[in-house]
């Protein structure tokens, strides 16, 4: 399994890179600020078998 995956900023639209670890959980939540326009992002990660799925929505 890779150990970054991106998601796509709702704010303003940029692919951003985050490492990622299983170790924390099948599911993660969390906030984080895009590192382009700088407003936060609420990011869900889900580890299914060997696929990681991330998505963020406006916090």
């Amino acid at each position: 399994m890779n150990d970054e995956a991106s998601y796509v900023c709702d704010a303003c639209g940029e692919e951003i890179v985050i490492p990622v670890d299983p170790s924390a959980g099948n599911h993660q939540d969390f906030v984080e600020d895009c590192p382009v326009c700088c407003r936060p992002n609420v990011i869900h990660v889900d580890f299914l078998d060997d696929e990681v799925r991330v998505w963020s929505e406006a916090e």
